[in-house]
């Protein structure tokens, strides 16, 4: 019986590349329980009536639950072999329950280090509605192509992760 999952490489990757997005509905569950899966106690993430008395219209998702989802993301489009290298983070908005998630994502740009590992750049949009809560820029490494080494099999003394270049400018 062989492998059901995709597996994306690098050669199949193109800058411009749109990601299949990812719709979550929000509910006081999943906001209470990522919060307590990340072991995040502050009474924001759990507490309707302190949230309201402090200014917010609810209890909202905390970095961590953001951070789980946008993984996810990834690794739903790169299939197992892909290997998220580097996370980067700019919260606008909060997300609350009621609300439906949307996470998109465009391929930036993708290159090849001097060790010959395969990166690619995604900016990441994570929305609300009509409004923009989050922006993201994630970095995954990639296989070359089908059969060759994955990110996961390379060798520590193999990653220049040090090396790489700056993101490019997500807005």
């Amino acid at each position: 019986m062989g492998n059901s999952y995709r597996s994306l490489t690098a050669d199949q990757v193109k800058v411009g590349d749109r990601l299949p997005g990812l719709r979550v509905p929000i509910t006081a569950t999943t906001v209470v329980q990522g919060a307590a899966a990340s072991r995040d106690w502050q009474p924001q993430h759990h507490d309707t009536s302190w949230a309201q008395r402090v200014g917010t219209r609810d209890i909202f998702l905390n970095t961590p639950t953001q951070g789980g989802w946008i993984s996810r993301f990834i690794t739903d489009w790169t299939g197992p072999t892909g290997r998220i290298a580097r996370i980067a983070y700019k919260m606008r908005v909060s997300i609350y329950p009621g609300d439906t998630m949307a996470i998109d994502g465009v391929v930036t740009s993708t290159y090849t280090d001097r060790s010959g590992c395969n990166w690619v750049d995604v900016t990441v949009e994570v929305t609300a509605g009509d409004v923009v809560c989050t922006l993201v820029n994630v970095t995954v490494a990639l296989p070359e192509k089908a059969g060759a080494e994955t990110p996961w099999q390379r060798s520590p003394d193999r990653w220049l992760v040090g090396e790489l270049p700056p993101f490019a400018a997500a807005g």
